[in-house]
């Protein structure tokens, strides 16, 4: 058959040719995480403008009467560094095709992560305040609260791996599921870090 009957012959569209190395899944991830960084941003600034504006140079920051528990929140920080590297183990695993060790990872992963967020939300319960007292309060939990929705989502993420890791789905050739959802969580934890650094320490 010559190359016109065979261009005359195929239907659809034509196969994709990707000038780059990253995948469009994964792009796509990064862009998505692009956005995301942009909406933190703009609760962080409203943070530090509350700082700044409404207590002043000489001020005491947080106001009389609020603690931040930041030692409970230190300890939720270490629970979500370290599903960073179960989730990474995970990772490497499959690509290794080490099912066990995929297995493994993703319900470690998950139950850390599931720690994580019990534990914030003991922390709302105990605090002693709410969105109503105060900006400050508001930023808090603002700020805290964004990071929560973004660990429940992940978890959710983590979840249908983590079943999908349990039935097979994943193989050395076909992970990008697991990287993709990886690359989530990682940024999921890495914003968790920058909120605790501002709103618990500094």
């Amino acid at each position: 058959m010559t190359a016109a009957a065979e261009a005359h012959d195929h239907h659809g569209p034509p196969p994709i040719h990707y000038s780059s190395r990253v995948s469009p899944s994964v792009l796509g991830m990064f862009l998505f995480i692009a956005s995301e960084i942009m909406l933190f941003g703009s609760f962080f600034t409203v943070y530090f403008f509350d700082r700044v504006v409404n207590h002043g140079v000489n001020g005491t920051w947080p106001p009389d009467g609020f603690h931040r528990p930041a030692f409970v929140a230190g300890v939720n920080t270490a629970i979500l560094v370290t599903s960073s590297f179960t989730m990474h183990w995970a990772d490497t695993s499959i690509k290794k095709g080490n099912r066990k060790g995929l297995c493994a990872g993703m319900v470690l992963t998950f139950l850390l992560g599931l720690t994580f967020l019990l534990t914030q939300v003991i922390e709302y319960h105990r605090i002693g305040f709410n969105t109503s007292d105060t900006s400050f309060a508001a930023t808090f939990f603002g700020l805290t609260g964004l990071h929560g929705v973004h660990v429940f989502i992940g978890l959710t993420i983590l979840g249908v791996m983590t079943v999908r890791a349990f039935r097979g789905h994943f193989s050395p050739e076909h992970h990008h599921g697991i990287e993709i959802g990886g690359i989530y969580w990682h940024f999921v934890d890495v914003m968790w870090i920058v909120v605790y650094v501002t709103v618990y320490l500094l």
